[in-house]
């Protein structure tokens, strides 16, 4: 019977590579693992306590070192992924390889914007052309009757724009609904809503 893998996935805050590496579940379940990037630079811990684990990522987005803790259900089962404290974007992902793989992918090409930008000064939006598609969308979803609507029952909202996510507000409930706004992808998975519906407080 083959042992079951999880792979953990984050960027390199030092060479900007993306790192990939597996470890069976029962080696997660018996010990610390490591998971270092080939520049020798950075590498992810994580720690098992016996009740939960403390992950520590290299962030390749602010350049820091993340700590989160996570049931063990979040690191063994499933896939999750775990944020940038600074910026809310996603900096490291635990799960299948080919789930892993696609949303490190992702991160990469978010990475290398957020890079041209500050080298060439930073613009409104980190890619401009993806954010005023997303916006033209969201007004088209919400001309629909219903386009727009809260869980609390309100269908009066207001929107946050921000660099690379737009987030829609319930007017009435103050209840949030975040928009990535920054990928191709995020364009896409947006154009497949008909509707969208903020999760009520």
């Amino acid at each position: 019977m083959r042992e079951e893998m999880r792979t953990f996935g984050y960027l390199c805050p030092k060479c900007g590579k993306p790192v990939m590496a597996a470890r069976s579940i029962f080696a997660l379940e018996a010990s610390n693992a490591e998971v270092a990037c080939s520049c020798g630079e950075t590498a992810l811990r994580a720690i098992f306590d016996g009740e939960r684990y403390q992950i520590y990522v290299p962030c390749g987005i602010c350049g820091e070192t993340h700590m989160a803790v996570c049931e063990p259900e979040r690191v063994l089962r499933g896939a999750t992924a775990l944020g940038c404290a600074k910026t809310k974007q996603f900096c490291c992902f635990i799960g299948p390889e080919g789930t892993v793989e696609k949303n490190l992918r992702e991160l990469s090409i978010l990475a290398e914007k957020e890079k041209r930008q500050e080298d060439e000064g930073r613009e409104a939006f980190l890619d401009n052309v993806i954010m005023y598609e997303v916006l033209s969308e969201l007004k088209d979803i919400a001309a629909r009757p219903g386009g727009v609507t809260c869980t609390c029952g309100s269908s009066r909202y207001g929107m946050e724009i921000r660099r690379s996510s737009v987030d829609l507000v319930c007017r009435d409930c103050g209840a949030k609904l975040r928009i990535p706004a920054a990928t191709d992808r995020d364009l896409d998975d947006l154009c497949c809503h008909l509707k969208l519906v903020i999760p009520g407080k």
